[in-house]
């Protein structure tokens, strides 16, 4: 992780961490950084989601680009995915998405996709973050015509969600859902997304008033969603994150479909249509150990990365296969899409749900998810770094890993993007697995907390 970016691009607290300077400065450096070669004038599509502070730092971020003589795609508002692909439909050479995703509404973000859609890898990233923090030479100041010019594109929304159900072959005519939109992005296109695809569709959460994203809804809050379609007696729920990069599901009766989960169902129907490319599935350390047993049962070969998206489409273009995704909601499907797509990977769901005519709760029964508990720690940025050379933690850490044995498993890891350790344990025992996460929690603060 470098000192800019984490792992899902530029985050912080907006107008203090994240202030109008840096988001200037940032567009001025992937402004330069990407048009490096480029034999034409670049252009950079901008895309944010409804947070109240969206505005102010694309509007920053746009007049950096602009000043260094970039022209710009105003997409609006719309999902993180739907920049992905439309700096390629629009023939853009790079892509900034003004995002904190699933954070709350004071928090915000930019992510920067190349000219292919794709996440930067690290050494561009690293380039950006050396011109940003430690400047050599003045900016370029362009003057008259050769300043960079914005153009609102108008149907972006549109040609994002043509796309998503372009990926789908089978309608959802006869599906009766309910849709959490988190008061996000994904308020902009999934109505026309899943009542286009044939599906009775119940938006919930589509008032995005700039301070209520992710408030008690989307992704990170299950709960209404889950009773909304048992009181309504629907035949499942999706819930995306505030830049509709997440999905996660509940299914007839209202339990939680994970990422895990949905990457089970999909994966295994993958492999029965002989499309899982080389039998294999990319997930992270925090993938359930119920889902490595799952491919052991099925011949399908598991491969494990560091957690975010990033890595796993890294391993995913390492390794040539076209599937992969997170516990959290984050699944690739690389025939599709260079990122993780909350309302495509609904799109595939529920088509394979309508296409089998087969309950979601009966689908999800392949996997057998085994428990597990995450504790969020907060530490301090010192209390990070120094999480890898403390001996009592890892002693700690150690001692758990003996005590469970072949029956679990424990990960300790830094949070890319908050002030955290994340503390999880799954195993066979859910009684013993919460002891031995709060013991190894206790250490930890002792240590590293605030």
């Amino acid at each position: 992780m470098g000192r800019l970016f984490g792992t899902d691009g530029v985050r912080g607290i907006a107008n203090t961490d994240l202030s109008c300077e840096r988001a200037l400065a940032i567009g001025r450096a992937a402004a330069m950084v990407l048009a490096d070669g480029c034999r034409r004038r670049p252009v950079v599509a901008v895309g944010a989601d409804t947070r109240t502070s969206s505005d102010m730092l694309a509007c920053a971020a746009m007049a950096g680009l602009c000043s260094v003589g970039a022209d710009v795609i105003d997409l609006g508002v719309v999902p993180t995915p739907a920049v992905a692909y439309l700096v390629g439909k629009y023939k853009a050479d790079a892509g900034i998405m003004i995002s904190a995703s699933h954070n709350p509404a004071e928090y915000n973000g930019l992510k920067v996709f190349s000219g292919d859609g794709y996440k930067l890898p690290d050494a561009l990233e690293e380039q950006i973050e050396a011109m940003v923090l430690d400047p050599a030479e003045e900016w370029p100041t362009p003057i008259g015509g050769s300043v960079g010019k914005i153009t609102r594109a108008q149907y972006a929304a549109r040609d994002y969600a043509e796309h998503v159900k372009s990926s789908v072959l089978y309608s959802l005519d006869g599906l009766h859902i309910a849709i959490d939109c988190a008061n996000g992005a994904s308020s902009v296109t999934a109505k026309q997304i899943f009542e286009g695809l044939g599906a009775q569709v119940e938006i919930l959460f589509d008032r995005p008033n700039g301070t209520n994203i992710n408030d008690g809804c989307g992704s990170t809050h299950m709960e209404a969603l889950a009773a909304y379609v048992r009181e309504n007696q629907l035949d499942a729920g999706i819930a995306f994150d505030g830049d509709a990069d997440r999905c996660l599901a509940v299914d007839e009766q209202g339990n939680l479909i994970d990422g895990d989960q949905i990457m089970a169902i999909c994966a295994l129907d993958l492999h029965e249509r002989g499309r899982l490319a080389k039998k294999t599935v990319v997930g992270t350390i925090m993938t359930n150990f119920g889902f490595s047993r799952f491919c052991d049962k099925h011949g399908l070969r598991f491969l494990a990365t560091k957690v975010g998206d990033r890595f796993v489409l890294e391993e995913m273009q390492l390794e040539d296969t076209n599937f992969g995704g997170e516990q959290s909601g984050h699944i690739i499907f690389r025939d599709f899409a260079t990122t993780g797509d909350g309302q495509l990977t609904a799109a595939q769901l529920l088509s394979l749900m309508r296409r089998k005519q087969i309950p979601l709760s009966t689908l999800a029964s392949v996997m057998t998810r085994y428990p597990q508990i995450t504790l969020n720690l907060t530490v301090t940025p010192d209390g990070k770094l120094h999480f890898y050379t403390n001996p009592v933690v890892r002693e700690a850490i150690d001692a758990a890993k003996t005590a469970l044995g072949d029956r679990g498993r424990i990960v300790v890891r830094p949070s890319g993007t908050e002030p955290y350790l994340r503390v999880m344990v799954e195993g066979e025992d859910e009684e013993e697995i919460n002891r031995i996460a709060q013991e190894t929690a206790e250490v930890i603060l002792a240590q590293l907390g605030k």
